[in-house]
C-alpha cells in the first residue's frame, strides 16, 4: 500500500520566501512593479501587499510578481492574476503544478505562457532542508493573450541543490 506524502497538501505556514536565484533569472526578463504577496521580510520588490494589505481585494498595477500561499485558496489567488491580466497588467506567477485542479483548468489554460520547472525548488530564506514535495510552474498572464504557450525552465539554472 502506497503512503501519502502530506506535505505535498498542506504545511505549518504559508508564507515560504521565492529562491532568489529564481527570482533573479524571472526578474532579468520582466521589469517588475509589484509584489503582489509578500512580508517585509521576505518582499522581491520595492512596493509588495503584505497579508494585512489584503492583496485579493488590492489592484496590481504594471508588471505583477506573485509567489502566492499554497494553501486551499491559491485557486483565488490565480484567478486574480488572470483577472488582472484582463485589465491591462502582466501578472507572473510561481505555482504549484497541479494539473488535475479546477483553478489549473479554469485559469491557468488561459494563460499567455505555462513554463514548467524540471527539477524541485527549494524555498525560504535557508530555512528549508530540503526540496519542495511538489513541482512548480511560472505562469505568465498578459493582456489579450488566452492560449498558453507550454515550454520548461531547467531547475539546474535556478538552484543548485541536487534534486
Amino acid at each position: 500500500m502506497s503512503r501519502i506524502n502530506e506535505g505535498m497538501f498542506t504545511s505549518d505556514r504559508l508564507d515560504w520566501a521565492t529562491p532568489q536565484g529564481f527570482f533573479d533569472l524571472v526578474a532579468r526578463e520582466f521589469p517588475f512593479t509589484l509584489d503582489a504577496a509578500a512580508s517585509p521580510n521576505n518582499a522581491k520588490v520595492n512596493t509588495f501587499y503584505t497579508e494585512a494589505d489584503d492583496a485579493l481585494a488590492q489592484p496590481w498595477p504594471g508588471i505583477v510578481w506573485c509567489n502566492p500561499p499554497y494553501g486551499r485558496g491559491i485557486g483565488k489567488w490565480v484567478h486574480k492574476g488572470w483577472s488582472e491580466s484582463q485589465t491591462g497588467s502582466t501578472v507572473v506567477m510561481l505555482i504549484p503544478a497541479r494539473t488535475d485542479t479546477s483553478w489549473w483548468h479554469e485559469y491557468v489554460m488561459c494563460a499567455a505562457e505555462v513554463r514548467l520547472v524540471r527539477g524541485r525548488l527549494v524555498f525560504g530564506q535557508g530555512e528549508a532542508t530540503s526540496n519542495a514535495p511538489f513541482p512548480c510552474a511560472l505562469v505568465v498572464f498578459r493582456p489579450g493573450q488566452s492560449s498558453p504557450v507550454f515550454s520548461a525552465m531547467e531547475r539546474g539554472l535556478l538552484n543548485r541543490r541536487a534534486a
